[in-house]
């Protein structure tokens, strides 16, 4: 549909895209979505990855969220490195609840959010502020229940189009805003002033063949801290190189090499929360580290395709090499 044309919203209404892939999802078994998302793991960590998010939102009903919080901590604690659980009940409008999106926004606040923080299934919660999705009210009260619950919130926001949730999420403290095509300078200021992380996601920018960039000049100016993600999923992003993604950012998005390397490091570490502990090399930090076949780090987001990686280093014990 997409190569014939279709946006976003045309797929979406079609019954393509994220509903497409919330069938599938709660058709498959623990086991089957385990072994699935254990063989991207396993790409991704060739590639160099040591640390990383995986987000819910497939489900859209309790017990398919649940069942995806609970494959992701599976996978934490099979898989030799570090996996954060992101909950983002909030991606989109299950049919359930066609023309009720209020009385769902009610639903995962006052039952889900509590409950799946209850068994220990949730680091963080995210949500999409978009017109197709979820309004700038709705995301507010999904952001003042994740703080009840003691959770850090963060964002897809200004993907299609400008609603300023970019804006909401810093207000809240957020860890990050995500996509930020849309993005104004009043929210960058606001992201700058509470330490709320940019993270740009080429993949899904490709993918989608949008044409409105994010705006890096302004980022830039005010000192947001721009973080890499592949935002590997089956609709938008079907990315499983990172170092593609380093690529993209600077062809696309006009990064430089450099901003690209931190974008994949010590800037995800800040959308994570954790920068204290990871994404760099430091004393005190984790032992994770990547030793490539390269000359010079640009060539990190130089080369396209290939393995450039050959030892991966997790908490100061090999875990792959070439």
């Amino acid at each position: 549909m997409r190569l014939n044309g279709a946006t976003y919203a045309d797929i979406a209404a079609a019954g393509g895209g994220i509903a497409s892939t919330v069938k599938a999802t709660r058709q498959a078994s623990e086991a089957e979505l385990l072994k699935s998302a254990s063989r991207r793991i396993h790409a991704l960590r060739k590639d160099g990855v040591t640390t990383l998010e995986v987000k819910s939102g497939y489900g859209l009903s309790f017990e398919d969220e649940r069942k995806m919080l609970r494959v992701i901590r599976q996978l934490a604690k099979t898989l030799p490195l570090t996996i954060y659980s992101t909950c983002l009940a909030a991606h989109a409008l299950p049919p359930e609840y066609k023309d009720r999106s209020d009385d769902f926004i009610t639903e995962v606040c006052e039952r889900w959010l509590p409950a799946l923080h209850d068994e220990g299934l949730v680091d963080a919660v995210d949500a999409f502020c978009e017109h197709l999705a979820f309004s700038v009210p709705q995301v507010e009260r999904v952001f003042v229940k994740a703080h009840e619950l003691g959770l850090p919130v963060k964002l897809h926001a200004e993907q299609l189009s400008l609603l300023h949730g970019a804006g909401l999420a810093a207000r809240h403290n957020a860890l990050s805003a995500d996509h930020l095509e849309y993005l104004c300078e009043e929210d960058i200021a606001l992201m700058a002033k509470h330490n709320t992380t940019a993270v740009l996601l080429p993949g899904a920018f490709y993918f989608l063949r949008e044409t409105q960039k994010p705006p890096v000049s302004l980022l830039r100016k005010h000192q947001v801290p721009m973080a890499i993600s592949s935002d590997l999923n089956p609709g938008t992003s079907p990315v499983q190189s990172l170092r593609l993604m380093m690529n993209m950012a600077c062809t696309l998005f006009g990064l430089t090499p450099e901003e690209a390397l931190a974008g994949v490091t010590l800037n995800a570490a800040r959308a994570l929360g954790i920068s204290d502990k990871a994404g760099s090399l430091e004393a005190g930090k984790e032992a994770n580290f990547v030793a490539w076949e390269v000359e010079h780090p640009a060539e990190l987001s130089y080369w396209l395709g290939g393995s450039l990686s050959k030892q991966v280093i997790y908490h100061g014990k090999e875990v792959w090499n070439d």
